[in-house]
């Protein structure tokens, strides 16, 4: 059941609509390009979104390219030069499709979504930690997935205050093929959180989806299939620090509701989740809220076309104001990229309101997935899969 890469992504796509909808244009707006990938040992179609230090350096991975062929872990200066910190080589990891975070220290952590020694062909996936040294990054491989109990493929990581990693794996665990939650300490000891089972008590495959944590350290997030039977469209789950899951919203597949949520949520001071779904809602997918009792609200439907965005695949992110942004993969007004467009950037207001910040022509990007980042001038960062100078992807930034 393992879904892979982009070809499986795109299966998605249908053809967009190409009504023009009311949806307003950013007027003042700056795109960059800071980066073009060349596929080479620079590294090639990074999925991720970026960590941006407290000095303006960008941190992400590449799905492929590097010495090995097998993805890297790179850093983008404020000069737009591009520094492979590591290049992975098979028994340490393949292909990183989440991105990184940084303790105070300035080590980085990640996950491969294959390698290791764990399962058989490529792997299941490592957790990772690079250590800056003088010279150059020491790697340590934390963790080591088997597929079962512990999971396979995993994405994305967050940390507590006392340096333990948290994630999910889109498959494996007990179940086989369903994902689970773990922990990963520091000294690299693995704690499997919860076994996804699916049916309508529970969800299945959190596909390239983390976990978030609350004041109190509960874990939230969500997952692709599972839920209330019989649509299996989804959920957005709670896993108390009991370790008791608690479906909080499962998806309808109806016209109004979305299905298939994917990218990790992001929660407000109040408790509230917000994320996206891949789909539905009816066709092109929509942004979510979830109370922290269960109550989800649609705030928006992507509609496709020009003036709109289709398949938003990363989630969501949230100001101080309470403004969301978030890419979709594709839409927009970006026809050099074919029938479904080239991807957008968007911002959806308190009141409603989406705003087409930004339509990528291939040119500048093609395909974003990763999710965004925010600085404090209100600039975001981001990646396209495709796209660019060199047709491998780019880092790019977005100026209010």
């Amino acid at each position: 059941m393992k879904k892979q890469g982009s070809g499986w992504l795109l299966g998605l796509a249908v053809a967009l609509m190409l009504a023009t909808s009311a949806i307003p244009s950013a007027q003042a707006q700056t795109f960059t390009v800071l980066y073009n990938f060349t596929g080479s040992s620079d590294g090639a179609t990074p999925y991720a979104g970026l960590f941006r230090d407290t000095a303006g350096n960008l941190y992400g991975t590449t799905t492929v390219g590097g010495s090995s062929n097998q993805g890297t872990v790179f850093v983008v200066d404020t000069s737009g030069t591009e520094t492979v910190l590591h290049s992975f080589s098979g028994a340490d990891g393949i292909s990183p499709y989440a991105g990184v975070i940084m303790d105070a220290k300035g080590n980085l952590y990640g996950t491969t979504q294959n390698g290791g020694t764990g399962c058989s062909g490529t792997g299941c996936g490592t957790v990772f930690e690079l250590t800056p040294k003088a010279g150059g990054w020491t790697e340590t491989v934390l963790h080591k997935f088997t597929g079962d109990p512990d999971g396979d493929y995993p994405f994305g990581l967050i940390q507590d205050a006392k340096g333990n990693l948290y994630g999910a794996t889109e498959v494996g665990g007990t179940t086989g093929i369903a994902g689970t939650v773990f922990k990963v300490s520091k000294a690299g000891k693995e704690l499997v959180l919860h076994n996804f089972q699916g049916g309508s008590s529970d969800g299945e495959f959190p596909y390239l989806a983390g976990v978030v944590m609350d004041t109190k350290g509960n874990l939230y997030g969500d997952t692709f299939e599972g839920g209330a039977s019989p649509y299996n469209g989804g959920v957005v789950y709670k896993l108390g620090k009991s370790g008791a899951l608690t479906v909080l919203h499962s998806f309808p597949v109806s016209e109004e509701d979305g299905e298939e949520p994917m990218g990790t949520p992001v929660v407000d001071k109040q408790g509230n989740l917000y994320g996206t779904t891949s789909t539905g809602g009816p066709d092109y997918g929509i942004v979510w809220k979830v109370s922290k009792k269960g109550k989800e609200t649609v705030l928006h439907h992507f509609a496709g076309g020009p003036s709109d965005g289709a398949f938003p695949y990363s989630g969501v992110i949230l100001d101080a104001k309470g403004n969301l942004y978030g890419v979709t993969t594709a839409g927009g007004s970006g026809t050099a990229c074919g029938q479904y467009a080239c991807g957008t950037v968007y911002k959806l207001a308190k009141n409603g309101t989406l705003t087409l910040l930004h339509s990528f022509t291939g040119s500048d990007g093609d395909y974003p997935i990763g999710g965004l980042i925010l600085d404090a001038n209100g600039n975001l960062y981001g990646t396209t899969v495709y796209g660019g100078s060199g047709g491998y992807g780019t880092v790019w930034k977005l100026t209010p």
